[in-house]
């Protein structure tokens, strides 16, 4: 098979997160909170958030050249670059931007949206690249700058929401195939339950015809359902990828969910009978970045030492759409 197989491995890791950083004492001044409300229900002490002046491809290529030179690649070997992110700088995406502020100028580039869970779609969608034999390497970014949406007024929100950015590079490998395995699902019926819904005004151009305009509201959430969504969801797509990758969760080395909520990734973790020294958080110092979350805290983990080569981790996002997925992999 040596020669023509085609797995995946991942080869390096990134991460980048603003400079300015709001406190939960900080929020007490702008909502009816306190730092012991929120620690108690989130897991959170402190969020970072981008200035006004920083924008999310700045953010992204920062942690994108992290994971490219751990990866010991340069820029223009790099063949693909994802961007999963809800909040890019321009509609029309903000994957080519990162490519040019990366000097990537061979790869091409494209966002992918699916908010919380799109670092594990992200995953998954560089895994096919690579193992049909299309692309050989691949920057994966996960970035959101969330404070741009979030209603401050809104003490169920306000409180949860970083900025940041986490990224790896996934190459080709004719060894073995470190995407042990994975799953990703969406049910539209719950779309309600988190969603930052676009707010049309009608326009009228003529006497027949009119369009819309408008922008995007805050984003709403209904923490209860949410909560109860993602404790039943995630340890049970857990499981099923666990199953094909025919591992038992003994073999799982690290646990790293989406950083939504402490309160979750505990309940989750129990649930697969997983102790929680083997659980990955970074919660606390970030809240909750969306795409970013996941591989913010795998970079951190790598960089500490505590994920070494060889390492399985379990990984989970879960979020709006609503939609949640798993992967299952082998740190290079």
């Amino acid at each position: 098979m040596k020669g023509n197989y085609r797995g995946v491995a991942i080869t390096g890791s990134g991460g980048a997160k603003p400079s300015q950083v709001l406190q939960n004492q900080d929020l007490s001044q702008i909502v009816d909170t306190s730092d012991e409300w929120i620690r108690t229900r989130t897991g959170i002490r402190q969020r970072h958030l981008a200035k006004p002046s920083e924008s999310l491809s700045e953010l992204a290529a920062r942690a994108g050249k992290e994971a490219i030179a751990m990866a010991g690649i340069t820029p223009d070997q790099m063949d693909l670059i994802i961007l999963a992110t809800s909040t890019p700088d321009d509609l029309f995406g903000s994957g080519s931007k990162i490519q040019n502020l990366l000097g990537a100028n061979k790869a091409v580039a494209f966002d992918l949206t699916a908010a919380c869970s799109g670092f594990v779609f992200g995953l998954v969608t560089a895994s096919q690249f690579i193992r049909t034999g299309v692309y050989q390497n691949v920057l994966l970014i996960g970035a959101d700058i969330l404070s741009r949406w979030v209603d401050w007024s809104d003490r169920s929100t306000c409180v949860l929401f970083g900025d940041g950015a986490g990224a790896v590079v996934c190459q080709r490998t004719e060894e073995k195939d470190n995407l042990l395995g994975f799953e990703i699902c969406s049910d539209g019926s719950q779309n309600a339950c988190l969603n930052a819904p676009y707010c049309p005004t009608p326009a009228t151009l003529t006497s027949e015809v009119s369009v819309s305009k408008g922008t995007y509201e805050a984003i709403t959430m209904n923490g209860r359902e949410v909560y109860r969504f993602a404790v039943a969801k995630v340890p049970e797509v857990i499981e099923k990828v666990l199953f094909r990758a025919q591992l038992s969760v003994e073999q799982v080395d690290w646990l790293i969910l989406h950083q939504a909520n402490q309160r979750i990734m505990d309940a989750v973790a129990n649930r697969l009978t997983i102790p929680p020294e083997k659980i990955i958080s970074n919660v606390a110092s970030y809240g909750n970045t969306s795409a970013a979350s996941i591989p913010l805290a795998l970079n951190e983990a790598i960089r500490q030492g505590k994920i070494k080569s060889g390492d399985v981790i379990a990984t989970s996002g879960f979020g709006a759409g609503l939609t949640w997925g798993a992967a299952i992999f082998q740190w290079r």
